[in-house]
């Protein structure tokens, strides 16, 4: 079992910065993927960035292209986002998640353990 601790959310405005933080305990495996999704009100959830733990190579989703950035610190089994140039539409709950395998995704589906989320709220 892996448990996910986010932290970092909180309400910025237009064109402030954020950073977000996730702590993995438990029984993690010696390769994996760590990811953040978000979930804005009555929409689904979306792919935001990934992180291979072994390699460092990154994978983000079209919205946060060059305004967002994942990284990681093995010592801590700590991922990190960072957040620049926020805008209104990135309002949303912010989810880290835990793939035991090894190949990046953007399915929900493919990732096998959650945190709880942390808020994020970008005002106009």
């Amino acid at each position: 079992q892996v448990q996910l601790g986010e932290s970092g959310g909180g309400l910025v405005q237009a064109g402030g910065s954020l950073r977000l933080s996730c702590a993995a305990s438990g029984r993690t495996f010696s390769n994996y993927i760590m990811a953040w999704f978000r979930q804005a009100p009555g929409k689904q959830r979306e792919f935001v960035a990934g992180i291979t733990w072994s390699s460092g190579r990154t994978l983000y989703g079209d919205p946060v292209k060059g305004r967002f950035t994942i990284s990681r610190d093995n010592a801590e089994n700590t991922v990190y986002l960072q957040m620049i140039g926020l805008k209104p539409e990135d309002t949303a709950v912010y989810y880290c998640a835990y793939r035991k395998f090894t190949a990046l995704s953007v399915m929900v589906s493919a990732y096998d353990y959650w945190g709880q989320g942390t808020q994020v709220t970008v005002s106009s």
